[in-house]
């Protein structure tokens, strides 16, 4: 599978843009790899140096088995900017898992990490944040995604128009390679969480203090069409208004946290990349 963009270091993909510091790391989610955030990452790039990457076991990047622990996935971050050249101190930008993965880098090495942005992130205990109800729904939601079975010929052909749209503005040698990677892929980022709640959030639990440092959590408003599926209007509505209390506190009393009105989880940097790419330049200036 020929790399649409980037270079590989320590047998992961590495695509690099801008200069000076402190440089910005973008974490994806899971199901998603570097280049789903290049329209941030390039923007980022025009005042900071920029960095977008595939984890081991996603996207270009060598395979490994999945799932990780949280420090697995933190110790090959900080291998792999060394690499590739990419001086610290940073500032990571997590995307949901990415954001678990982000503030566990943080917890192992604090002096490295100058600024957070967090995007849509989940947390290891968000069913204090919940209606009781939540739980039982989240679990009806996990066996259902357990349980997909493999796409039709005609599912197959109506994602590819989707992301072919979603991805539009992608240039022409990324854009055909993404969109075929995450038709192929769908089931990676189901296999990378899998653990979220077992490991992950356990080894955030008891990994010591995130320090404290600039920090922007970013919201998706949206209407979430997955939850809508398994519990009534109310519900979803009342575990939302959750999830913006945990983002609030996750913030903490000096960071910021913004909600996006119509953003949703998984694509509010391509939908609304202005927000993100304002997030991060401020977390960088008070960095600096």
């Amino acid at each position: 599978m020929s790399i649409p963009l980037g270079n590989l270091h320590n047998g992961l993909l590495v695509h690099r843009s801008g200069e000076g510091g402190p440089a910005v790391v973008f974490l994806p989610g899971a199901g998603l790899v570097g280049l789903d955030f290049l329209n941030v990452q390039e923007l980022v790039g025009g005042f900071t140096t920029s960095v977008v990457y595939d984890r081991g076991g996603t996207g270009w990047s060598a395979a490994v088995d999945l799932p990780r622990t949280a420090e697995e996935v933190a110790g090959e971050l900080r291998e792999v900017l060394s690499a590739a050249a990419v001086a610290g101190p940073y500032v990571l930008v997590g995307h949901s898992i990415g954001a678990f993965y982000a503030r566990r880098y943080a917890q192992l090495f604090p002096d490295e990490v100058v600024g957070m942005v967090l995007l849509d992130p989940g947390h290891e205990d968000i069913l204090d944040y919940l209606p009781a109800q939540a739980a039982e729904m989240s679990e009806r939601m996990k066996q259902s995604t357990a349980d997909l079975p493999e796409l039709t010929n005609e599912q197959v052909e109506a994602s590819r128009v989707a992301l072919l749209n979603l991805y539009a503005g992608w240039p022409e040698e990324v854009l055909g390679a993404l969109v075929e990677y995450h038709l192929a892929a769908w089931r990676t980022g189901i296999l990378e969480a899998s653990n979220l709640e077992t490991v992950v959030h356990e080894e955030l639990r008891g990994g010591g203090k995130v320090p404290e440092v600039p920090t922007v959590v970013l919201s998706a408003g949206g209407q979430n069409l997955f939850w809508a599926k398994f519990g009534s209007e109310e519900l979803v509505r009342e575990a939302l208004a959750g999830l913006a209390r945990m983002h609030a506190d996750l913030a903490g009393p000096r960071g910021v946290h913004r909600v996006l009105d119509g953003a949703s989880h998984q694509y509010l940097t391509v939908e609304q990349p202005d927000a993100v790419v304002r997030a991060v330049r401020e977390v960088v200036e008070r960095a600096r």
